[in-house]
């Protein structure tokens, strides 16, 4: 075999071993590299001691959380309590007339406290309700993440099931279809809440596939059953009713194996574990960060 043989030889094994190597990697187990908490789960605890709750959950495991209020700590004081018990806090959830009327100083804070994300959690139903409700939150929230992303921080909108039925003010369409499609983008993103979802009968995955890359954020938080409804029925949920059958991650019947699979072409960068009436708040978060961190999809 003359050189020139031989290194062509060389080549083409070495392109060969590189592309079984790429496949195997490929194919090889995923896992969550920071399971987070929204600290919603533990409400409670937050209003009576912030700084020893989020110590506490920090000892649980968990590497990042997402606030939802600030419990009259100042973005300096989170900051430090973030750092004591070595956490980050990429997210927060602030409400709609907050994003409307406070949102430069809002910006500023969550440089401050580190977040890279905000989120708006929640639609009031009067606003949702009225002629042009939606539209004008469209408007909102394309306004408010224009001004976010100039800041460097990402904009998001957290759903629940409701967002899934047809609404005779937008043709019929689904309330969440006409958000994603009447907003920038790049200016917003989705905190896709993965149990409210599965609540409404709709597939997570389904809509990773038609707006990849929207939803870097997601709730995570498990039901023992699910309701058997269709879009025209979501009305008739009884929310005290399906909070009763929220359970710890991995107890309930939601295929997170399935879903997580799925998690590169959503653009899941956060998985944050959330309940939001449990019994017993931190068992509840220790058994959701036990089965999550050990979960592979």
């Amino acid at each position: 075999m003359n050189r020139r043989t031989f290194i062509h030889s060389l080549s083409v094994a070495t392109a060969a071993l590189t592309s079984v190597s790429s496949r195997a990697f490929s194919a090889a187990p995923h896992q969550i590299e920071k399971v987070g908490l929204q600290l919603y789960t533990v409400r409670d605890a937050m209003k009576a001691d912030a700084p020893g709750t989020i110590a506490k959950v920090a000892a649980i495991g968990y590497k990042e959380v997402e606030f939802a209020g600030y419990f009259n700590l100042s973005p300096k004081e989170i900051s430090a309590i973030l750092k004591k018990n070595g956490l980050t806090a990429p997210s927060t959830h602030v409400a709609l007339d907050i994003v409307e009327k406070h949102w430069p100083e809002t910006l500023d804070a969550a440089h401050e406290i580190g977040h890279s994300f905000i989120v708006c959690p929640f639609i009031d139903d009067k606003l949702r309700q009225s002629p042009d409700g939606y539209k004008r939150v469209a408007d909102i929230f394309n306004k408010a993440g224009e001004a976010s992303k100039k800041a460097g921080i990402q904009f998001a909108y957290h759903n629940h099931y409701w967002e899934f039925e047809p609404d005779p003010n937008l043709d019929g369409k689904f309330p969440y279809d006409f958000l994603l499609e009447s907003t920038d983008k790049n200016f917003v993103k989705m905190e896709m809440d993965l149990c409210w979802i599965s609540v409404a009968g709709q597939d997570p995955v389904s809509y990773f596939a038609r707006y990849p890359g929207r939803f870097p954020l997601v709730h995570v938080k498990d039901m023992k059953k699910l309701p058997n409804v269709t879009p025209a029925q979501i009305a008739s949920l009884n929310m005290d009713e399906l909070l009763k059958n929220l359970t710890s991650v991995g107890d309930g019947i939601i295929d997170w194996k399935r879903i997580f699979a799925h998690a590169e072409q959503g653009g899941i960068e956060h998985y944050f574990v959330e309940n939001d009436k449990p019994s017993d708040a931190f068992a509840n978060a220790t058994a959701s960060y036990n089965y999550l961190s050990k979960l592979r999809f």
